[in-house]
C-alpha cells in the first residue's frame, strides 16, 4: 500500500496493517455456510431475483414472464407509477419538450401533471433554486474535495443547520425539504466541481446563477460551462438521461437505503446523505465511470477497433483479470435484475448515435456496439450464466456524458441529481405507510466462549 508521507492524517501505519490482517484472519466466513443456512447474499437468489422486503407503487421492473407456470426471461420493462418508461420517452419526443420535471411530478404524486400543475410545480422548483446567503463561500468553496459525491453529501448534511424545522418528519415538511434538495442538487454538484477545479487544478473560478426559464438539464449545462452555451440536442439528451436515472424500484441499493434509514425516524438530510453514500459505490452509481475508463484502456490496447477478434481478445483478458483494473469485470454488462435487456440502455442507445454523429465520434459508437454484441458471448464461454447478460444503462450513459464534455467527476453526481426524484418518492412512501423499523436478521455462527482474564491470555 503505497501512500504519500506528506499527510500523516491519511497514513496507514505498519501497526494498522498488522491489525487489519488480524481482523481479516478472524473475519472470514466459510462460503459453504451461506448455502447451508440458505442465506440470500445481496438479498438475491442465484437468478438475481430479489428477496421481497416491501411493497411500492412508485416503479416496477419486469425481467421475466410466467408461461405455463414457469418463469422465463423476457425483454426488460420499467414502469414509473404504472406507465411504461418507453411510452413516456416516446410521448416526450413527440411533444418535443423537456420531461425530467414532469417525470419527477409523476413519481412524487402518482399522476402525470396537467399544464397548470406542471407550471406550478416548475415555479416551486425555480423558487427553491437558490442557496442560503454565503453558503457557496462558507461551505462549498472551503475545503473542496476531489470527490464530488463527498462534496455533495457534505453540503446536504450542512443544510440541516440552515433548516429551522430540520427534524420535522411530517409529510408537508418532508415534501418541502425534498423539493428544495431536488432544486438545489445541480447547484451543489456543479459549484462543488468548480471549487475543485479552482483550488486543485488552478483553473479560473466562475459561479453562474441558475436561470429560471431553463429546465434542470439546461441549467446543469448553463452552470457548468464557462460560456453557458449548449446545443438543443445536448440538452435534450441530458434531460433524457436524467429521466432514465430518476427511479429504479425500491430494491436498488440507494433507494433501499432511503427506506431503511427513513424507517428509523431520522431527518431528510440524513436519509438523503445515506443514499448518496450508497450511490457513490462503483457497483452502483459509479459504474459508468468505470465503463468510460475501460473503453479508454481498450482503445489504447488494441490496434483495430473494428476487428472482432482483437476486441474479443481484450474482453477475455479483462475476464481473466489480465487487463484494465484486473477485477475480472466487463463494466456496463449485466444487471442484478434484467437478463435479456435493460430498457433504459435500449432507450438511451437510440439517442447515442445522433449525438455521436453531431460530435464526430461515430467510430467510437461502433466500438460500443461491437462490445455490446461480443461481451455476452465471451462471458458465457467462461462462466456459468444463471440468467442472460446484456448491456445496462451504465454502458451508454458514460459515453453520452463523455460526448457532452461533462467531467468524469460529475458522472455520479448527475446520477444523484436524477435519482433525488426517486429517493424523495420512496422516503415519502415509507413515511406514509409508517411501519416497523427495517431490521433484517443475521445469524451468528461464532462459537460461544468464556472470558479469559487479561493476565492469562
Amino acid at each position: 500500500m503505497k501512500r504519500s508521507m506528506s499527510n500523516p492524517f491519511s497514513q496507514v501505519t505498519p501497526e494498522i496493517i498488522e491489525l487489519a490482517a488480524l481482523a481479516e484472519q478472524n473475519g472470514i466466513i466459510d462460503p459453504a455456510l451461506y448455502d447451508q443456512y440458505d442465506v440470500k447474499r445481496g438479498l438475491r437468489d442465484l437468478s438475481g431475483k430479489g428477496v421481497l422486503t416491501g411493497l411500492t407503487e412508485i416503479s416496477e421492473i419486469i425481467s421475466y414472464e410466467v408461461v405455463a407456470g414457469q418463469e422465463r426471461p423476457c425483454p426488460g420493462k420499467l414502469y414509473y407509477r404504472g406507465i411504461d418508461i418507453e411510452e413516456i420517452v416516446d410521448g416526450l419526443r413527440e411533444e418535443d419538450h423537456f420531461g425530467f420535471e414532469e417525470v419527477t411530478y409523476l413519481l412524487l404524486f402518482g399522476n402525470l401533471p396537467t399544464v397548470q400543475e406542471l407550471g406550478r410545480f416548475n415555479g416551486i422548483l425555480t423558487n427553491y433554486r437558490s442557496l442560503p446567503t454565503n453558503f457557496v463561500r462558507d461551505i462549498i468553496l472551503k475545503a473542496p474535495s476531489h470527490d464530488m459525491m463527498n462534496t455533495l453529501a457534505r453540503s446536504v448534511l450542512t443544510m440541516y443547520a440552515y433548516d429551522e424545522y430540520a427534524d420535522d418528519t411530517s409529510l408537508p415538511n418532508v415534501l418541502r425539504q425534498s423539493l428544495q434538495l431536488l432544486a438545489l442538487f445541480p447547484l451543489l454538484a456543479v459549484y462543488g466541481y468548480q471549487a475543485y477545479c479552482h483550488y486543485h487544478e488552478k483553473e479560473s473560478l466562475f459561479i453562474h446563477t441558475p436561470r429560471p426559464e431553463l429546465s434542470t438539464a439546461e441549467n446543469v449545462l448553463h452552470l457548468l460551462r464557462a460560456d453557458s452555451r449548449y446545443t438543443p440536442l445536448e440538452a435534450k439528451i441530458l434531460d433524457m438521461a436524467l429521466i432514465l436515472h430518476a427511479e429504479h424500484g425500491g430494491g436498488n441499493n440507494s433507494a433501499f437505503t432511503v427506506h431503511v434509514v427513513t424507517s428509523a425516524g431520522t431527518d431528510t438530510y440524513s436519509a438523503i446523505t445515506a443514499a448518496l453514500g450508497a450511490l457513490k459505490g462503483p457497483k452502483h452509481g459509479g459504474a459508468n465511470i468505470k465503463v468510460v475508463q475501460m473503453f479508454e484502456d481498450m482503445k489504447a490496447s488494441i490496434e483495430d477497433w473494428t476487428h472482432e477478434d482483437q476486441v474479443a481478445a481484450y474482453l477475455e483478458r479483462v475476464l481473466k483479470k489480465e487487463a484494465f483494473d484486473r477485477t475480472g469485470l466487463i463494466y456496463g454488462m449485466g444487471h442484478a435484475v434484467y437478463s435479456l435487456s435493460d430498457p433504459r440502455a435500449n432507450i438511451l442507445k437510440r439517442f447515442v448515435e445522433s449525438l455521436a454523429r453531431e460530435k464526430g465520434r461515430l467510430e467510437e459508437f461502433k466500438l460500443y456496439n461491437l462490445v455490446e454484441q461480443l461481451a455476452p458471448e465471451v462471458i458465457a464461454q467462461r462462466f456459468r450464466i444463471y440468467k442472460g447478460v446484456s448491456a445496462n444503462i451504465d454502458f451508454y450513459s458514460g459515453f453520452v456524458y463523455n460526448m457532452l464534455d461533462l467531467p468524469l467527476r460529475l458522472y455520479t453526481p448527475l446520477f444523484a441529481i436524477a435519482r433525488m426524484a426517486g429517493w424523495s418518492a420512496h422516503r415519502m412512501e415509507e413515511l406514509i405507510n409508517a411501519g416497523k423499523i427495517i431490521r433484517p436478521a443475521y445469524k451468528s455462527i461464532a462459537p460461544i466462549r468464556h472470558y479469559v482474564p487479561l493476565a492469562k491470555r
